[in-house]
């Protein structure tokens, strides 16, 4: 795994992309960071629910799991950069839907709640820059309260030999230029997950064939 870059350099990365992310992003990935977004808030979120969305960026996932968890849902929208989270609150005032929305900022491998505080946790291309992904996610697990739902998208290895090495050429080009990189690299935390007792409800690759997504749901064993 590359090498990750530290939470200074990515706070500053992501102050500068704030204002474009959004369209950046959605350009890179040919459309499929929100079609990988839709796909877990509908598998995991219920009218009602605390979610939290971790590494929230500008909202994309949070506002969608608020439109659908209603107004008797919390959504709490989370992250690193504060500029990012300045953007989702743009979004949120203008569909009206701040006050149905908690922002909070931190180190996701740190989360400052409880245990069991969530009945769905969300992370979408937030723990690909991680200096610890697997512990991130454990924290997202450790949140989740028992017989929730814990939905992660995040980039992935191409499972083609001859495509992962030409994606691996260009990933050394693109790591020279953080803006473009935004410090995201391939991870792989579902076995961690597992280990921890997670059961697997949804695994699907999606995206181009250079960078692609690993988009899943697991679900946290109810306690008997």
């Amino acid at each position: 795994m590359r090498q990750a870059l530290g939470i200074d350099a990515l706070t500053g990365i992501y102050a500068r992309l704030a204002p474009r992310y959004d369209w950046q992003h959605r350009l890179i990935t040919f459309a499929a960071d929100q079609r990988g977004r839709k796909m877990l808030v509908e598998q995991t979120v219920r009218e009602g629910d605390r979610v939290l969305d971790a590494g929230a960026g500008t909202g994309a996932t949070g506002l969608l799991a608020a439109r659908k968890a209603g107004h008797s849902g919390v959504v709490t929208l989370f992250d690193l950069s504060d500029d990012m989270l300045d953007r989702a609150r743009d979004k949120a005032e203008i569909e009206a839907m701040d006050l149905r929305l908690e922002f909070r900022s931190g180190d996701m491998v740190q989360l400052p709640f409880k245990d069991a505080s969530f009945d769905v946790v969300l992370s979408t291309y937030s723990l690909c820059p991680l200096y610890d992904p697997a512990k991130g996610a454990l924290e997202l697990y450790r949140v989740l309260r028992p017989g929730g739902k814990l939905g992660c998208a995040h980039s992935a290895e191409p499972r083609n030999r001859a495509v992962k090495w030409l994606a691996d050429k260009v990933e050394n080009i693109a790591w020279r230029f953080p803006w473009l990189s935004m410090g995201c690299r391939a991870v792989d935390v579902l076995p961690t997950l597992q280990k921890a007792g997670a059961r697997v409800v949804l695994q699907k690759h999606i995206g181009v064939p250079l960078w692609p997504f690993v988009v899943f749901v697991v679900e946290k064993p109810a306690t008997p």
